[in-house]
């Protein structure tokens, strides 16, 4: 996915009206998934990431529990966090880039797997690993979640049945010791979840449509 990633953090979200979305998410054509009112925990805004030229939204992320460290110099530990992240992918059909040199793939639930996958190792701590290192760690990881999502109907997955707006909804679930990564169809969107510290097996989706919950 030829995206641009841009972090929507607090200060953001409380400049939203009551009831609105924050900047980024407000902006985008589809609708977007959080869990439902079963999690009563923390939510806040993730990463949103737009098309090339910054002017339509291609996917974005909402967060439950704690928010994960995202700097190898952090000096509180990744691993004491409890958190769930759903990420919302819309449905693009195949289309030019904008400079005509190129073309990019539609999206599929292997892209709300990649996408779910690359945010788990993110938010996964290795401090103090040396930055080369950190790097070269990251950029092996992300390589084998690239292969993994595009073989989502593959051995290194399973089958996980979870409810989207009360529905049952099947999707592809895998662990690690980093955490779990899931993906699948939603109306209007590829869905993809990961988290650390919380069952994937408990939970279930819901299309937001007040967003004053989040960003507190």
């Amino acid at each position: 996915m030829d995206t641009t990633s841009h972090a929507v953090g607090d200060q953001q979200a409380e400049t939203a009206p009551a009831g609105r979305a924050a900047p980024g998410f407000a902006d985008a054509d589809f609708p977007w998934y959080a869990l439902d009112d079963a999690w009563t925990g923390r939510r806040w805004y993730g990463p949103t990431g737009t098309s090339t030229d910054g002017r339509v939204v291609d996917y974005g992320s909402l967060g439950h529990g704690d928010e994960p460290v995202r700097s190898y110099l952090a000096q509180d530990p990744a691993e004491g966090r409890r958190f769930a992240v759903v990420v919302t992918v819309a449905r693009r059909a195949a289309r030019r880039l904008d400079n005509g040199t190129g073309m990019l793939e539609a999206t599929s639930v292997a892209s709300a797997a990649w996408l779910a996958g690359s945010g788990l190792l993110a938010a996964t701590e290795h401090a103090p690993m040396e930055r080369s290192l950190r790097q070269d760690w990251l950029d092996q990881q992300t390589t084998l979640a690239w292969d993994l999502a595009d073989d989502i109907d593959g051995p290194g997955w399973s089958s996980l049945t979870l409810p989207v707006n009360g529905t049952p909804q099947a999707f592809r679930y895998r662990e690690s010791e980093y955490g779990w990564v899931l993906a699948g169809d939603a109306p209007g969107v590829h869905l993809g979840a990961y988290g650390r510290g919380v069952s994937a097996y408990g939970l279930g989706f819901t299309t937001v449509t007040d967003f004053t919950q989040f960003g507190a």
